[in-house]
């Protein structure tokens, strides 16, 4: 929803405002570009205005940009808004003729923020709320309305935005991811299995600003069907959060190493596979350049991810496994899962439960897991990861 002739879309990010000078200039300049390939990804034409604590982009398709910046990491919310001169009488006609076009009943109220010097303008934002408030009320009832104010919660809010050299009015704050512009972190690799979770501690990363190398690997017969169909379209649907950013998915084929593991390992085989994928993440991530890994783990949510055994598992590389799911239940996952268009492609199945034994070692030590598992399983994971196939991702 936006005013009839909306010019532009506002677009607001958070965290970069506290930062020093230097590293605010140049995460708002990653945002913009962020912004920029988001656009010419959705065939959006825009010019993006770059001003502190804010980008502008000019544009005559508001809806479309404003989903667009809605869906870049690092804007916290975006506004289509209409341009005006910094006058109460400017603002009180926008206010006014976006109200006669988006009212649809029920109650309503005026909010409005004045920005800069006190005498940039001579009145408050109180009085922009109290002069609109009176202008939307008096259109409203020309068109037969019967309006009530709400200061409180309203069925319906106009915005006004005022700052020295214009004022914007919009009536709808679209919700962004929020986080930090994609780049202005060093990347991780991602280890997707396509299930639920994986994606999901993926797309955090990527909101924190941390590119995703996302790794598959390849269980080979104890993958359940079309598995390596279901990761490529995950990571096909993060890419779309990503333009400009390369997603290629690494394919590791990890099915003998799986078969040998399965035969002979017993209870403790879901342990050495979980320690050969991060093998395998570790050495990806060392030939690319990553300084950690990502998985979708959460403490109890399977055998292999109590506490005790997460320990046994990180012990296989030195660099951190990060798991932004660590805490979080089950049903919130699926939640943003949903949220964020992966949940559908994520409900097959996970391969991997095939592998895991019927009554899997759930307090493991890392001794009996190193006795256990083949001498060479971290060579092989070195080899697996050197042979991998690459899948290249359309964002």
């Amino acid at each position: 929803m936006h005013p009839p002739d909306a010019d532009s879309v506002l677009v607001r990010h958070g965290e970069l405002g506290v930062k020093s000078e230097q590293v605010r200039r140049k995460m708002e300049g990653q945002l913009a570009d962020n912004l920029r390939a988001m656009l010419d990804a959705r065939g959006l034409s825009g010019d993006i205005d770059q001003r502190r604590n804010r980008l502008f982009v000019h544009t005559d398709q508001p809806e479309g940009v404003t989903g667009a910046a809605a869906d870049t990491f690092g804007v916290t919310s975006a506004s289509a808004v209409t341009t005006v001169d910094p006058t109460l009488s400017a603002i009180e006609g926008a206010l006014a003729v976006t109200a006669r076009a988006q009212y649809a009943g029920g109650t309503f109220a005026v909010d409005a923020r004045r920005a800069g010097r006190a005498e940039a303008h001579p009145f408050s934002s109180t009085d922009i709320e109290s002069a609109g408030g009176a202008a939307v009320w008096e259109a409203l009832e020309r068109l037969g309305e019967s309006p009530a104010v709400d200061l409180d919660d309203p069925d319906f809010e106009l915005f006004v935005e005022c700052r020295a050299d214009a004022a914007y009015v919009f009536c709808e704050r679209r919700a962004g991811p929020g986080g930090l512009p994609l780049g202005t972190q060093r990347p991780v690799v991602a280890l997707v299995s396509g299930g639920i979770d994986s994606p999901v501690a993926a797309w955090k990363l990527m909101k924190r600003g941390a590119p995703v190398l996302p790794v598959y690997v390849d269980l080979g017969d104890y993958g359940g069907p079309d598995h390596r169909a279901r990761a490529v379209s995950t990571v096909e649907t993060l890419a779309a959060y990503a333009p400009g950013h390369d997603l290629s998915l690494s394919v590791v084929d990890a099915g003998d190493v799986v078969a040998d593991l399965s035969e002979d390992l017993g209870s403790l085989r879901m342990l050495a596979l979980r320690r050969f994928m991060l093998a395998v993440a570790d050495a990806i991530a060392r030939d690319r350049g990553a300084v950690g890994v990502v998985t979708g783990e959460a403490i109890g949510q399977k055998s292999s991810q109590t506490s005790a055994n997460i320990a046994v598992t990180d012990a296989a590389t030195a660099l951190p496994v990060h798991r932004p799911n660590l805490t979080v239940d089950k049903s919130e996952i699926t939640d943003r899962a949903r949220a964020i268009g992966t949940f559908e492609d994520s409900t097959i199945d996970a391969g991997c439960n095939r592998v895991a034994p019927s009554h899997p070692e759930t307090n493991a030590s890392l001794e009996a897991v190193r006795a256990a598992e083949p001498d060479d399983l971290f060579d092989r994971a070195e080899s697996c990861a050197r042979d991998r196939t690459v899948v290249p991702i359309e964002s």
